[in-house]
């Protein structure tokens, strides 16, 4: 659970220490062996060409949970750029009432997703579809019926990803960390679309870079429908994740 810090709109949470280090979830042991991950103790396939979850994103999860257990109404979820499924499968073997959408760009990914989720015994709680963003649920009526939205798109700058950052491309896609010149490309994109889906009242959460926070509550603010935004930090009370309640209206974006 996340408790109020000394700032306004700034919460600080029981999650990882770390702002970005790259610290990936460690592989299982006993009798998940045949698995390559485990994160918040669910065992996971991740493969070649997607990416492994890091243990920073338990904190979005956290978040989550935190806003599931005080509005029990919170029924129908998002989960973009899934990857290999760990958030949506983190939260589904945690609250049974939620039915999740969960969907990656690539293929691979989504892929991965599915057989994890039938791993876990989850295909009657937890969907997958291929496509960019918003775009992969065109066609499930899914519009102004959507309680949360939980995201960890990419947040890299593509420079910083071709210097220092150039490793994490070896094993895994660029797709999963290039967040275009500035790092924010994507959450642009899912600040803008999210309220077509979101029911008034609705949440969007979703993980963000060291020390982009100021360029985040901006966009939030921008948007205009939205509640300030509230960040969540982790212990060393860098803001890591970026929560926002849909007010609802039609003011463009």
């Amino acid at each position: 659970m996340s408790m109020l810090s000394g700032h306004d709109g700034v919460r600080a949470g029981s999650g990882p220490s770390a702002a970005w280090r790259d610290r990936k979830a460690p592989p299982p042991e006993g009798p998940c062996a045949d698995a390559d991950a485990v994160f918040m103790d669910v065992a996971l396939e991740v493969g070649p060409g997607v990416v492994t979850p890091r243990l920073e994103t338990e904190l979005l999860v956290q978040e989550a949970l935190t806003r599931m257990e005080a509005e029990p109404g919170i029924r129908t979820v998002l989960d973009l750029c899934c990857g290999c499924g760990a958030i949506a499968l983190a939260l589904a073997t945690r609250n049974a009432d939620i039915r999740i959408r969960a969907s990656d760009l690539l293929e691979a990914a989504a892929a991965v997703t599915r057989r994890n989720v039938l791993r876990h015994g989850l295909g009657d709680r937890v969907t997958v579809s291929c496509g960019d963003l918003f775009s992969a649920f065109d066609g499930q009526g899914l519009e102004g019926r959507v309680d949360l939205i939980v995201a960890n798109p990419p947040y890299i700058s593509t420079g910083r990803l071709d210097s220092e950052k150039a490793q994490l491309l070896e094993q895994e896609p660029r797709e999963a960390f290039d967040g275009g010149p500035y790092g924010l490309a994507i959450h642009q994109r899912l600040i803008r679309e999210a309220p077509d889906f979101l029911v008034p009242g609705g949440w969007l959460l979703f993980e963000f870079g060291h020390g982009q926070e100021r360029q985040v509550a901006a966009l939030i603010a921008r948007r205009r429908g939205f509640e300030p935004a509230v960040f969540a930090c982790d212990q060393n009370g860098a803001p890591r994740v970026a929560a926002a309640r849909w007010r609802g209206g039609h003011a463009a974006g």
